[in-house]
């Protein structure tokens, strides 16, 4: 029976042990571990795109907002002659809003563009005659549509934020997300300045 089993290539009981062993290892440490690995990888891509793509509901806002203000400084300049520093931060908020190329480099650069808003309306207060210009009130109007609808955006936004950081601190993902090149992302919080430029605009004369 042994010759036959040598000549037929039947393993015997005890080299058919040791090939399940060596199976069941191999999918204890190699295939269940690159399977577990792919999984969080693929949670973790998930959760960024996610995140990503709710931003783009505030991107349509911020771009919204960033082609009204050429008109505002249009409107604005003509009485803030004092004020020429105020309007050079905002022009130059604005390039570097148009210049950023990611989700974080964006939110960076609204948080300058907002505080540069902030600055026009808050030495709006000195003019009189300003405050009383019906272009002025629109965009103000405009500006104050605007933060509003950023404020529904933004929750979205930093919830799906989030819930991505949140995943990639728990352990086991936190081991795998470092070598991937996955790190906790911003978010987009709403400052003093946008609270400002929500509310609602008062006729004065």
């Amino acid at each position: 029976m042994r010759k036959l089993n040598e000549y037929l290539f039947i393993p015997n009981s005890t080299q058919m042990s040791t090939t399940y062993i060596l199976i069941a290892l191999v999918v204890l440490f190699v295939i269940f571990p690159a399977f577990y690995i792919m999984s969080k990888y693929n949670g973790m891509v998930t959760l960024r795109n996610k995140r990503n793509q709710s931003f783009s509901d505030i991107d349509v806002q911020l771009k919204q907002r960033f082609d009204l203000i050429p008109q505002l400084i249009e409107t604005v300049k003509g009485y803030m002659k004092h004020e020429s520093t105020t309007l050079e931060n905002v022009t130059k908020a604005r390039t570097s809003f148009l210049n950023a190329g990611t989700t974080d480099d964006k939110i960076d650069a609204d948080n300058m563009l907002s505080g540069a808003l902030k600055s026009i309306f808050a030495v709006s207060e000195n003019y009189p005659d300003l405050k009383a210009n019906q272009n002025f009130l629109h965009l103000q109007s405009e500006m104050s549509d605007i933060e509003n609808k950023l404020s529904a955006a933004r929750r979205f936004f930093n919830n799906a934020t989030t819930e991505f950081n949140t995943y990639i601190q728990m352990f086991p993902a936190n081991l795998i997300a470092g070598p991937f090149g996955f790190t906790t992302l911003i978010l987009f919080q709403a400052d003093e300045s946008r609270e400002e430029l929500k509310k609602t605009p008062e006729v004065k004369f």
